[in-house]
This record gives C-alpha cells, sequence and structure tokens, in this order.
C-alpha cells in the first residue's frame, strides 16, 4: 500500500500547492503590488493575461486532484466507506472550489476578456472585482482543505 500511495499522493500535494498557492500569491502579493505600481487602465490587461496562463495550470490541477484523488480512495482505500470524514470533507470541499473556479473561469473571466478586447475599463474593473472575491473564498476554502488533510487524521 505504501508505494501505491506515493504516487498519486505526491502528485495530489503538487496539483493542491501549484493552485493554492497561486492563488495566495494572486490575491496576497500581486494585486497590492499592481495598485501600487500601476495606472487603472493597465491593470485589466495584465491581470486577463496572468489569469489566462494561471487559468490553464488550474485545469490540469483540476484534473490531477480528482484523478488522483479518486485512485487513493478507490484504488488504495477500497471506497469511501473506508475512509475517515476527513476525507468526505476533503472530497466535498474540493468539488465546491472545483465548481467555483469552472464559474470564475465561464462567467467573469470570459467577460473580461470581453472588457479588454473591446478596452472597457470599468466593465474589466468590475469583472476582476467579482474574480476577486470568489478568488478570496477559495483561497479560504484551500487552505481549510490544507488544514484537514494535515490534521484531519488525528481528530
Amino acid at each position: 500500500m505504501v508505494l501505491s500511495m506515493a504516487v498519486p499522493l505526491v502528485l495530489h500535494i503538487l496539483a493542491a500547492v501549484i493552485w493554492v498557492g497561486g492563488m495566495f500569491f494572486a490575491y496576497m502579493a500581486l494585486r497590492p503590488a499592481m495598485g501600487a505600481t500601476l495606472d487603472p487602465e493597465s491593470r485589466p490587461r495584465l491581470w486577463l493575461h496572468t489569469l489566462d496562463r494561471f487559468f490553464h495550470w488550474v485545469w490540469g490541477c483540476v484534473a490531477v486532484l480528482l484523478i488522483t484523488g479518486l485512485w487513493m480512495v478507490f484504488g488504495v482505500y477500497g471506497g469511501m466507506g473506508s475512509t475517515g470524514a476527513y476525507v468526505h470533507t476533503m472530497l466535498a470541499l474540493g468539488l465546491v472550489m472545483m465548481a467555483l473556479f469552472a464559474h470564475v473561469y465561464f462567467a467573469p473571466f470570459r467577460r473580461l476578456r470581453q472588457a479588454v478586447t473591446v478596452r472597457h475599463n470599468a466593465d474589466a474593473a468590475f469583472q476582476i472585482g467579482q474574480i476577486r472575491r470568489i478568488v478570496g473564498i477559495n483561497l479560504l476554502l484551500g487552505l481549510l482543505v490544507i488544514s484537514i488533510a494535515a490534521a484531519g487524521p488525528y481528530f
């Protein structure tokens, strides 16, 4: 079991670190730095290009998290009935995070792209605010899931 857990566990942790770490960086470092150094007209284009690159990584992370999580639950533990409540909680919160990300990608991010294309900065700023609020929620959920993953077996 130890060897069969190593590969999916490492991939799972790396995917979570990339996604949650990226949200932390964007929310806590990039956003304030952009506000302090760039004029408001420049920010939407930078956000669009930054998020476009990051979101490609997030889609990959979502796929890796789903595949490796299900691999561990069903391939190693034999199903959800053999896992602790903390695993059920992580799965539920992870699915909520994925749904929130899909919403961001297909709704405000799509509208941000359209606003930047036609240079409508007021609408672009509104969409960035929408994305920021949802990413803030997802960041908190991600930190909660990581905490549950680290401490869950000890509850």
